[in-house]
């Protein structure tokens, strides 16, 4: 075996060490917009969340997270869908994972259209299909299924924060549905 072989275990830092790295450094995520789609694969519905964000307002979210170290864009995908969507998920994720938009955050507001207090961050926004039975997981508190029209008209896009109604309108977007 290799003597510079790279540790995979333990695949991220102490809480400590993250946050003085969050000062430092960009970090890496995926922003996942999940959706039901028609046999013709047209959008039909999109997933949202509903969380207490970290100013203790509870808003409406997408799937997102950090990619770990030693970890493959489609590993972060799938985990993110399962922490957040259930292990009966189902998401079809690409064999090839092309990202539908880039989104940088930064903790700074105004710097540009996506905000994250804690960091500088860049998100892979990815449309990911979920074929499963779904529910809210970990620290989510709902998920509503809307249909395009349900969301686009019912103002739950007001209710999200950082820039994740951005996420979700570019996605509809490259559906070509906006």
């Amino acid at each position: 075996m290799n003597d510079t072989a790279v540790d995979t275990e333990g695949a991220w830092f102490e809480p400590e060490r993250i946050r003085e790295l969050r000062r430092r450094l960009p970090i890496p995520y995926v922003d996942i917009v999940p959706v039901r789609t028609d046999t013709d694969g047209t959008i039909s519905e999109v997933g949202l969340l509903l969380r207490a964000s970290g100013t203790g307002r509870i808003v409406r979210a997408i799937v997102s997270g950090r990619v770990l170290v030693h970890e493959t864009l489609r590993e972060a995908i799938a985990r993110h869908v399962e922490k957040d969507l259930g292990p009966m998920a189902l998401p079809r994720i690409p064999v090839a994972p092309q990202p539908f938009t880039v989104a940088e955050y930064f903790p700074t507001p105004g710097q540009s259209l996506f905000t994250d207090a804690r960091q500088h961050a860049i998100s892979l926004a990815y449309i990911v299909p979920v074929d499963g039975e779904t529910g809210p997981q970990e620290d989510a508190l709902d998920l509503a299924w809307c249909s395009v029209s349900e969301l686009l008209d019912s103002g739950m896009l007001d209710e999200m924060e950082g820039g994740h109604d951005i996420i979700v309108r570019r996605a509809l977007a490259h559906g070509g549905l906006i």
